[in-house]
């Protein structure tokens, strides 16, 4: 699969701007601030539905206008496929794939897989384990839209369970019948949610060892740990022994919304004993086994997005990377940077097939 057009529309700071696309490497240069990452994200926008800088639609359309457009034009199976993308201030979204209308957003995920490489990975290091387990339901919801929707059950289910616990306190009241309706539902999906996880920690930490190894010459031992409540009982029986608790808090304390992803170094946190070297290798390594396990998974070679992520890195880790991912197993890339002739020299070494675009003054010229 290949991204061969896209043209975008008051998207951000840019009015107007339409590409034809390397079907290998694409590179857009420029100074920080120019717009080389919002080409990123209307990318992923057509893949997602949605921005991965800003959730809020209206606030991706530039500020002197009402609207904005994306149109991605895509050669995935042999065949040509045409994604249109259109938002208007106090109008529902429409997306469209060859000019009919989705239904469902959900309907197009995973159609046109993609990953993401960006310095916001900092994050599944550094902060909390939702945003591991969004890391580990984004990469299921690509080929499982079934799991999306256990999701979604599975969320409203605790969400009702919460506000019943808060009822029973607030008029001092409890009812074990209507606490089983939600209980139940937490069993039911949480155990299906728990062990595609589990099979999926299972399948991606080979492939996520095999890369890192390759990236840091094999100097550390890594290690992906699924760590979930239902690994230590029957889910039916953590509910019932957390209900004092759950009473108390007036939340619910037990489920595969408290599930983690450790991520390990040497057998130790990689947030406490891993350098900023040794993090920023193993986030990489682990966007390549996503890509690869999707790629085996649903048969399609995902886009790569590669924002920003040569920063602070020598020239040969740079070469290093690049002539990793161009490899035949890897699919179409988009990289952005701040050093233009830095990686004109990489490309033209290693002579790789690419296509280099600068970002300037909110317009783009396209230099090689």
């Amino acid at each position: 699969m290949r991204l061969k057009k896209i043209a975008v529309v008051n998207f951000k700071n840019f009015k107007g701007v339409e590409l034809t696309l390397n079907s290998k490497i694409n590179c857009f240069v420029g100074n920080n601030g120019e717009g080389k990452t919002t080409l990123l994200d209307a990318i992923y926008y057509l893949s997602f539905c949605k921005s991965f800088l800003n959730p809020i639609d209206s606030q991706n359309i530039n500020r002197e206008e009402n609207f904005f457009i994306l149109q991605g034009e895509y050669e995935r199976k042999e065949k040509i496929e045409k994604i249109h993308c259109g938002i208007k201030k106090g109008q529902k979204k429409s997306f469209k794939r060859n000019k009919k209308e989705y239904n469902k957003l959900s309907d197009h995920i995973g159609l046109f897989p993609l990953v993401i490489i960006s310095p916001s990975d900092s994050d599944l290091i550094s902060l909390g384990s939702d945003l591991r387990r969004k890391f580990l339901d984004g990469i299921i919801s690509q080929f499982d839209h079934a799991y999306l929707e256990t999701l979604l059950v599975y969320n409203k289910a605790v969400m009702q369970r919460n506000a019943l616990l808060k009822y029973f306190q607030k008029n001092r009241t409890f009812n074990q019948d209507q606490l089983d309706v939600w209980d139940a539902q937490l069993v039911k999906h949480g155990e299906i949610l728990h062990e595609k996880r589990k099979n999926l920690v299972a399948q991606l930490t080979p492939v996520f060892q095999h890369y890192y190894r390759k990236i840091s010459g094999g100097k550390e031992e890594v290690e992906l740990v699924y760590e979930s409540q239902l690994a230590h009982g029957e889910f039916l029986n953590l509910l019932r022994n957390a209900l004092p608790d759950d009473s108390r808090k007036l939340f619910s304390t037990v489920g595969v919304h408290k599930d983690d992803l450790l991520f390990q170094i040497s057998g130790s946190p990689i947030k406490k004993f891993g350098s900023q070297g040794q993090q920023k290798s193993f986030l990489i390594a682990l966007k390549l086994a996503q890509l690869e396990f999707l790629k085996n998974t649903v048969g399609i070679n995902p886009i790569l997005l590669l924002d920003d992520v040569f920063d602070k890195l020598d020239e040969e880790r740079v070469a290093h990377i690049l002539e990793m991912v161009n490899s035949n197993q890897f699919g179409q890339i988009f990289l952005s940077d701040t050093h233009p002739k830095r990686i004109e020299n990489i490309l033209s070494r290693l002579q790789l097939e690419s296509s280099v675009f600068e970002v300037s003054n909110k317009e783009i010229h396209h230099r090689v």
